[in-house]
């Protein structure tokens, strides 16, 4: 009689513990739709990101000749625009990207779920100050008369640094895009929703992101010890790697293991 009551005893205390294992093993729909949402979100962005920054707007950009680049930019003003587009519609992706995994991580850490999401909220509203600073250029380099009381090659060195601020507003906004990811990759490793060992490779590249991003606003000459596409290309690949495992094979729930089910 007592080893029963004993036992019945020992279960009942083991049943909070064994909830909390379980919240990583059970997966509603809600979470389901949500990594289906965040791979789409998430692979999206990325393919706007790279074709607006590298084949629209990075070929319009002449490096120290702030003249060539005006003129590059007055001569395609709509692929230029079209560049700003696909920077805008990132900045939604990355909106509803960060939605998703917050509807994913809450289940597993409330607290850090929605640290990860305004960490990612703040790098998306200072990527959004890129395009209006590029409009703000486009603007110098317009015919407007209230301009003409300028040198040109006075607003093309104007127009130069507007554009160059966007670049700022990027590395400003790189810790927090850094930080927003290693939330994430910890939680991934918790929840055992992907594979652990790349949920560590998020880990080390979050973490790296952060480190290389912190020292080169410290720094600005660090880029010539680390190439500034070191910065951030090991955690770019992270989340791409992530966008496809969430699209193709979506969450992957831990089963219960022998013990656990007899307990219950």
């Amino acid at each position: 009689m007592q080893s029963a009551i004993w036992k019945k005893v020992t279960r009942t205390e083991r049943w909070p513990s064994l909830q909390n294992e379980m919240t990583t093993s059970k997966i509603d729909n809600s979470q389901r739709i949500a990594a289906k949402v965040a791979g789409i979100a998430g692979l999206l962005a990325f393919v706007l990101v790279v074709f607006g920054n590298y084949v629209l707007l990075g070929p319009l950009i002449v490096p120290r000749n702030a003249a060539d680049t005006a003129r590059n930019i007055l001569a395609h003003q709509t692929q230029f625009r079209c560049a700003l587009a696909c920077f805008i519609t990132y900045d939604v992706g990355g909106i509803v990207l960060l939605t998703a995994l917050y509807v994913i991580f809450a289940p597993v850490n409330r607290g850090l779920a929605l640290a990860g999401a305004l960490f990612r909220l703040v790098f998306v509203m200072l990527w959004l100050v890129a395009p209006l600073n590029s409009l703000g250029a486009l603007r110098l380099l317009s015919d407007s008369s209230y301009l003409q009381v300028f040198e040109p090659q006075r607003l093309q060195a104007l127009a130069r640094v507007q554009i160059a601020a966007s670049f700022d507003d990027y590395y400003v906004g790189l810790p927090f895009f850094g930080l927003a990811a290693t939330v994430c990759a910890w939680l991934w490793f918790r929840s055992n929703y992907i594979p652990k060992g790349l949920a560590i490779f998020g880990i080390i590249a979050s973490a790296w992101c952060v480190l290389c991003a912190l020292i080169y606003l410290i720094f600005p000459h660090f880029n010539k010890v680390v190439n500034d596409y070191i910065f951030d290309s090991p955690l770019a690949l992270f989340e791409l790697i992530v966008s496809f495992w969430l699209l193709f094979k979506g969450l992957k729930p831990v089963p219960l293991n022998q013990s656990q089910a007899d307990a219950l």
